[in-house]
């Protein structure tokens, strides 16, 4: 089975998927994966919960959908064993809309018959990945207010499965305040 390759090597943000040939039917990326992330709202959405617990990147990268998949699996968890799934509304807040590609290289006797080096080089897709920038919220859970600490537990729990360092920030629910006013 092919193993993936280390999240360093896709972790800076590059330039989107594009490809510019000299011959415009080569100028597309071929195909596209489907996404890790199973689903994207976990909870109860029907509900309006008073308070906003939202776990923002502090640094500029790319983050793979396995990993966000992981964080989100690993946040739910926490929040549906503990208060159960009508009690919180978790929401992933990105799209992995950006392929990640490679350009395998053959190695040992006789590779340069094999491969063809940096002629052809744009790469074969192999994943997809979250373009986020610095202060780009990932994931939000809307709970209230007894659920706060157990909230933010969710999210540091979620944290440790990126490869960033994340702040998490409580704020109140915009959706609350509209319906107030």
């Amino acid at each position: 089975m092919a193993r993936l390759r280390k999240a360093i090597s896709y972790r800076r943000l590059e330039r989107p998927h594009t490809r510019v040939s000299k011959f415009t039917a080569k100028s597309f990326v071929k195909t596209t994966h489907n996404t890790k992330i199973s689903s994207f709202n976990m909870g109860n959405p029907q509900k309006d919960f008073p308070y906003a617990v939202t776990l923002r990147t502090k640094a500029d990268l790319q983050i793979r959908d396995n990993a966000m998949n992981s964080a989100r699996e690993a946040s739910n968890r926490i929040m549906e064993k503990t208060i159960g799934a009508g009690n919180y509304y978790l929401r992933v807040n990105c799209y992995p809309h950006h392929i990640l590609r490679e350009n395998p290289l053959a190695s040992g006797a006789g590779a340069d018959r094999f491969s063809t080096g940096m002629a052809k080089s744009f790469g074969k897709p192999i994943g997809q990945a979250v373009r986020a920038k610095k202060g780009k919220g990932l994931f939000t859970i809307f709970v209230e207010k007894q659920n706060l600490e157990l909230a933010k537990k969710a999210l540091h729990r979620a944290s440790g499965k990126l490869p960033c360092s994340c702040g998490i920030e409580v704020t109140d629910n915009p959706r609350m305040m509209k319906a107030e006013g």
